[in-house]
């Protein structure tokens, strides 16, 4: 088992002093010491701690956890993540009721169940999903769920059995523009992702991706790539700043202002999508539960 590196990055990741925007507010208070027993007792996984997602203290300190299922130990390589890589463990058959048992208890209306890639299974995962937002609706029947999955490997049978379980939003993350896939996906494939986004977009589906800027894309390279995402019915995305989780991952190009977060925020609304998160610190599954209202825009 080990990290992720950088193979291939042309340039060194040094250290940067951060910008006072992105400023990390630590968790505190009785919410945060409780979601935090709850996921620990649960022996659960949750993407705010594996990969350093800069935004748990608000997020636990509201109440609010991303549950990171089949582990955490990936099978691909991507260059901008902290989630180890190695070889898994097998599929716990327990995790779908705990999962909705920590949801029941901190007492959710929004939950995002993201994954590690697992390539060694046939099926990429997808019963584990599906299983868990079953169980989840089975105790859980007015808490929204929001999958956020791997590309599958473009299986559309294992697509199918996620979609089966019916989750209110389907998220698959192209991460960054078309150029940069294989410096920072080095298993993933640009075509592959939209596909997914497309195939459950036709399927009645509200879909959602997310990318992160600072490495090295250029202003007419993100434009392509809204414009790719709007294409295959993609609704709500989410941008982000990527910052390296340490120096031995790809390097940071550089820092987007406020002010450039808020105007892709305003294209991406101009190009039509119903929502979008834009800022120095969205990830993900930031503020996930606004998404499912039609977005507004407010400057």
């Amino acid at each position: 088992m080990s990290t992720k590196t950088n193979p291939g990055n042309i340039k060194k990741n040094i250290s940067l002093r951060r910008p006072e925007w992105l400023k990390v507010r630590y968790g505190s208070g009785d919410t945060f010491y409780r979601i935090r027993h709850i996921v620990g007792s649960g022996e659960l996984n949750t993407v705010c701690e594996s990969a350093r997602c800069p935004n748990q203290g608000e997020c636990w300190s509201r109440g609010t956890a991303t549950f990171m299922l089949l582990g955490n130990i990936c099978t691909r390589s991507c260059t901008f993540c902290n989630v180890a890589v190695g070889k898994p463990e097998s599929v716990d058959t327990g995790e779908p009721a705990r999962i909705a048992q920590a949801v029941q208890a901190m007492q959710i209306r929004h939950v995002v169940l993201t994954m590690v890639a697992r390539d060694d299974l046939s099926d990429g995962g997808a019963v584990q999903i599906a299983n868990t937002i079953k169980a989840i609706r089975q105790i859980n029947p007015s808490c929204s769920v929001e999958a956020l999955i791997s590309d599958l490997k473009a299986r559309r049978e294992s697509l199918n059995t996620v979609l089966s379980a019916k989750p209110d939003i389907l998220n698959h993350n192209m991460e960054t523009v078309e150029r940069l896939q294989k410096r920072l996906r080095i298993q993933g494939n640009y075509t592959r992702s939209l596909g997914i986004l497309k195939w459950s977009n036709e399927s009645g589906f509200l879909t959602k991706s997310g990318f992160m800027v600072g490495v090295g894309e250029t202003a007419e390279e993100i434009m392509q790539l809204l414009q790719d995402l709007h294409t295959v019915g993609c609704e709500i995305v989410t941008i982000g700043q990527y910052l390296p989780p340490t120096k031995a991952h790809y390097a940071l190009h550089r820092y987007y202002t406020p002010d450039e977060f808020n105007k892709l925020k305003i294209l991406a609304y101009e190009m039509g999508f119903r929502h979008v998160e834009s800022g120095p610190l969205v990830r993900s599954s930031y503020h996930a539960e606004s998404a499912m209202k039609k977005g507004e825009y407010y400057e």
